[in-house]
């Protein structure tokens, strides 16, 4: 009897991933990582790929709504750390949505693998985090202020202030504010999950530095640890 339940999980299982297979093959493999063992499809549209499918050893993960522009350049980035320091691994996968002069606009997705029961079997399944909306933290924590001659960043009780005249901008192309969001970039450095995002001044791009968002898991999601800024060199 336990025999005939074996062959039965087996070919359930097997009917499965048959059927994974078969569906990942209408699709584009865009990124993939041997150190992890997942691989990332899409379908092209409009000069973007969408309607992602995450192949994590073997586990099918469906993304609809995600995007990432086709420019070989910017594929998909696929990342395997502990950026929790709970002694296992987070699957992080970083999108790059858009792209061009003074515009960079990324996003992060990061999953944690855990266990999970399939017919009576164990498997690895990756589940998403919630990371915190940096320009949302942006806004509740960053104060600008903008004048024909100087920008100023103020985050709590310290201030930064950036001559502008070497940028060479009339005041009549400035904005009204320094503008942050078409510049966001994530990054893992030292098993941390950073955002950065670009701070500008005119519409000709009029980069003036980032806002630096370390993230740290709390409350099962990522949220801000520090926030600061570091002006352009």
């Amino acid at each position: 009897m336990r025999k005939v339940l074996i062959l039965i999980i087996a070919i359930s299982l097997f009917a499965v991933l048959t059927k994974a297979n078969a569906m990942i093959n209408e699709y584009d493999e865009i990124a993939e990582s041997d150190k992890v063992g997942v691989t990332l499809y899409a379908k092209k549209m409009n000069g973007l790929f969408t309607d992602f499918k995450i192949d994590f050893q073997g586990v099918i993960l469906s993304k609809p709504y995600w995007m990432n522009t086709t420019n070989p350049t910017w594929s998909p980035e696929i990342i395997y750390e502990d950026i929790n320091r709970d002694g296992k691994k987070e699957l992080i996968i970083i999108l790059t949505k858009g792209t061009g002069t003074g515009v960079l606009e990324r996003e992060v997705h990061v999953f944690q693998i855990q266990q999970q029961r399939f017919d009576k079997i164990e498997i690895e399944v990756p589940v998403e985090v919630l990371v915190d909306d940096p320009i949302a933290i942006l806004l509740k924590n960053v104060k600008t202020e903008l004048t024909p001659n100087k920008a100023s960043v103020s985050i709590g009780d310290k201030k930064y202030t950036i001559d502008i005249n070497p940028l060479g901008i009339q005041p009549k192309h400035l904005f009204g504010d320094v503008y942050f969001g078409n510049i966001i970039n994530f990054e893992i450095k030292d098993n941390q999950l950073i955002a950065k995002i670009g701070g500008q001044i005119s519409p000709a791009g009029g980069y003036i530095g980032d806002i630096q968002i370390t993230y740290k898991f709390k409350d099962k999601m990522y949220q801000a640890k520090s926030i600061e800024f570091k002006p352009s060199e």
